[in-house]
């Protein structure tokens, strides 16, 4: 009789063993892939419900807190604007390159699909494109040579969807965003991504966001501005646990200083990517694992308000699953399943499964396994890449407008003045005929030449110190205006008296309507 009974006990303890797993060992990590799932869905519905929310109030409040009576009210309809935004779409299409391409996908794969995309980009993205279609290689087209917005914040708003491939993996998640993220950023800029997913990386095993905001410090050199950024924050929120506003008041009185974007600089306006990754520091840690007070601490502080929102709230999704998502919020996403994300093939569920299978394989290929109903993951210890800093030869000191009496004129130049559908002005002085030439002298180490790119811009040759340094065109490579961003620049030079001529050629580029070259500021750093 003992005999059976301790049978029977061995039958019913290998029959619970087959069904709940044994435990991983403590090299690995294993989650169960229902809530794989569900916190892949947590992840996909945080990201929409933040961009939807904060979409209203983007940067229409710049070093300043959005007041609370002037935050969005929030209906369950509002999340369908998600299917719209270059937050969600641009790294959908990053992420059907690994479905295509497989998980070597290369930066030129990366690049290639962001060359030939027919979707509207701003800042690195755009900067990146219009570098790839004029021949500069996707291991290129993210530099500061080639790009004046290599510290700008595109990286990493698409990157949420490396995070989500590579739970508890932060050196996949670092090596597949230097892959994809160098395209259109460098230094800080990619860092910014390697934050994000590695944040998300975390989220699948650990649900302290104190640890989860470490866990992304982790991914990036130490000694890079941008970490060096949100240990400050850690820091304060030591100091101030209860009082995100006096943090976010030391972050702008230390940090927001030195915004090289074109548009940004010596301006309110910043789109550096470490900043507002500050805020969604802010978010995670002050929202203590509430959706809600995530939600509103991320999008009230400003700048880049729906970009925040999404990725402090995609990473909270991770952690609490989607079934922790309070219904005030999701409740509008099963209206949308069955419609697609802008520029993609992927619907919410289509999303979600794509990117469960891109997790498990990526689990696999580091030496994971699916057992049973779970997943078994490596354990890995994050891994900062080699430093890269480009903007450590100084920060812009002045802008100098066309109108000052330093621009020197001769030609056929003309006063312009546009006003943008925010109703700001954009003033310079615009040449369309060949011969029309613009010089400027100045004392730094590098320069910036701003000017819109218009859907009848021309070319330019730009002299430096008397000899050509480049030849430029003002053409968007779409029927749309870019305001204020980088005609020419330069970087790195001696600190001395440069000199910086334009001529303009009277010539179309590509599918330009005319020749019109148009330019603002001069944007010196030293």
């Amino acid at each position: 009789m003992r005999n059976s009974l301790v049978a029977a006990f061995a039958v019913l303890l290998a029959l619970v063993l087959i069904q709940c797993g044994t435990p991983a060992p403590s090299d690995e990590l294993a989650i169960s892939l229902e809530d794989l799932q569900d916190r892949i869905e947590g992840g996909w519905a945080g990201q929409m419900v933040g961009v939807a929310y904060g979409y209203p109030t983007e940067f229409v409040y710049n070093q300043q807190i959005v007041p609370e009576d002037k935050m969005p009210e929030w209906t369950p309809d509002m999340v369908a604007n998600a299917l719209d935004q270059d937050d969600l779409y641009v790294e959908m299409t990053f992420a059907t390159v690994l479905d295509e391409k497989g998980l070597d996908a290369t930066t030129q794969d990366f690049g290639d699909l962001l060359k030939n995309a027919q979707y509207r980009l701003w800042h690195a993205n755009l900067g990146a494109r219009r570098a790839l279609k004029r021949g500069v290689p996707a291991e290129l087209s993210g530099t500061p040579q080639h790009n004046a917005h290599a510290n700008d914040i595109d990286f990493q708003i698409e990157a949420d969807f490396v995070g989500l491939m590579t739970p508890g993996m932060p050196v996949a998640a670092n090596d597949l965003c230097l892959r994809a993220g160098r395209v259109m950023n460098y230094g800080d800029g990619i860092y910014g991504g390697m934050f994000v997913s590695c944040m998300y990386s975390a989220a699948f095993f650990e649900d302290d966001p104190r640890k989860i905001v470490e866990a992304g410090v982790a991914c990036m050199p130490p000694e890079s501005p941008y970490a060096l950024l949100i240990n400050d924050v850690l820091a304060w929120y030591d100091e101030h646990p209860d009082d995100w506003i006096k943090n976010w008041e030391l972050i702008g009185q230390k940090w927001d200083k030195r915004e090289p974007c074109p548009n940004g600089a010596l301006r309110p306006f910043n789109i550096d990517a470490k900043l507002n990754g500050a805020y969604i520091a802010l978010g995670l840690l002050y929202g203590d694992r509430d959706f809600e007070k995530t939600l509103m601490v991320s999008t009230r502080a400003g700048q880049d308000s729906d970009c925040n929102p999404s990725n402090a709230c995609g990473i909270l999704g991770v952690m609490t699953g989607f079934r922790g998502i309070p219904d005030r919020w999701k409740s509008g996403i099963p209206a949308i399943l069955d419609k697609k994300f802008s520029y993609t093939d992927f619907t919410f569920p289509g999303i979600v499964e794509s990117t469960k299978k891109r997790a498990i394989a990526m689990a696999e290929r580091h030496g994971g396994r699916v057992e049973g109903d779970r997943l078994i993951v490596p354990r890995q210890e994050a891994v900062p890449p080699e430093l890269q800093i480009w903007d450590d030869y100084g920060s812009p000191v002045e802008r100098i407008p066309a109108s000052d009496a330093r621009w020197n004129w001769q030609g056929a130049w003309e006063e312009h003045l546009i006003t943008d559908r925010r109703g700001t002005d954009w003033r310079g002085m615009i040449a369309s005929k060949n011969g029309a030439e613009a010089t400027i002298t100045f004392e730094g180490t590098g320069a910036i030449v701003t000017g819109p790119y218009l859907p009848t811009g021309g070319s330019a040759q730009v002299y430096l110190d008397g000899e050509l340094h480049k030849q430029v065109d003002v053409y968007p490579d779409e029927d749309n205006r870019k305001y204020g961003d980088s005609v020419w620049h330069a970087f790195g030079l001696e600190n001395a008296s440069h000199t910086v001529r334009v001529v303009v050629l009277g010539e179309p580029y590509g599918g330009s309507q005319g020749s019109d070259v148009v330019l603002e500021n001069l944007v010196v750093f030293r």
